[in-house]
């Protein structure tokens, strides 16, 4: 089992920056991959960023050029680092680890116009 704690949400206006952090319970080195995804009102869960094990990372086309994933296998943390954020943007994020599929408690961002 891993625990995994979302931090680093919170209200900002459009065309700011935040930085999400993903703390898990244990070394993230065996995860084949660290994933960040959100979910707004009303609309279902989507993939925002990923990075394997090998870092290598994909991202949502709406987020290209915007945002940034890495890892510090060292502190077990994945960051998401938001630039440029859009009122779009606004959504509860998601930490997840693969292959097991665990999932942290998400962590509200909110964009204002």
């Amino acid at each position: 089992q891993v625990q995994l704690v979302e931090s680093g949400g919170g209200l900002v206006q459009a065309g700011g920056s935040l930085r999400l952090s993903c703390a898990a319970s244990r070394s993230i080195t065996s995860m084949s991959a660290m994933g960040w995804y959100r979910q707004a009102p009303g609309k279902e869960r989507e993939l925002v960023a990923r990075i394997t094990s090998n870092s290598s990372t994909n991202y949502a086309d709406s987020v290209k050029g915007r945002f940034t994933i890495s890892r510090d296998n060292a502190k077990n943390t994945v960051y998401l680092q938001m630039n440029s954020l859009k009122p779009e943007d606004t959504a509860v994020y998601y930490c997840n680890a693969r292959p097991m599929n665990y999932w942290g408690q998400g962590t509200q961002v909110t964009v204002s116009s």
